[in-house]
């Protein structure tokens, strides 16, 4: 999918994923931006204030080259069972997210979607490298590559210091 197959992949941009709607989408739309990639859920403890605080970030920083997208997944306690229409109704109207949410993929196993696969394997969690739970976050440079793996009870704003370093802006 997209990746020639004798190359490995060296940064998130080498991947192809697809929207909420089933449409493929290049993460190399996201060169040049810094990116965070987070699991989101819509029954979770951790979905409320995940979302007002990525939308916050989100606003301040959209216009500075800053972008989030969310995948959704459900093998976390099976907090994400909708369809990817029912997610996005919710994401969009209860949550009012502002960025992107992707198809709804899995984390871990041997179905886990590619440049999930990617991402763990540049930074490992603190046990293993799988994802543990929702709202795990990776803040990607600008040039695709994972600058850093943060815990589902990490706020996004507590994130805010390290986007603002990658954008280069005070």
């Amino acid at each position: 999918m997209g990746n020639n197959s004798s190359r490995l992949p060296t940064s998130v941009h080498d991947f192809n994923v697809k929207d909420i709607k089933g449409n493929d989408v290049s993460l190399t739309t996201y060169k040049g931006k810094v990116l965070l990639i987070v699991n989101v859920a819509s029954h979770c403890g951790l979905t409320t204030s995940n979302y007002q605080e990525m939308n916050e970030l989100y606003i301040k920083f959209k216009d500075q080259g800053f972008e989030i997208v969310g995948f959704p997944c459900n093998q976390f306690a099976a907090q994400e069972p909708g369809t990817n229409e029912e997610i996005a109704a919710i994401a969009c109207t209860r949550f009012k997210a502002n960025f992107p949410i992707f198809d709804k993929v899995d984390m871990n196993g041997d179905n886990a979607a590619p440049v999930y696969k990617f991402l763990k394997s540049c930074r490992g969690g603190i046990f293993d490298e799988n994802i543990r739970w929702n709202f795990s976050k990776f803040l990607i440079d600008k040039d695709g590559n994972v600058f850093d793996r943060y815990a589902p009870i990490t706020s996004p704003l507590n994130i805010e210091k390290d986007i603002k370093k990658l954008l280069g802006v005070d």
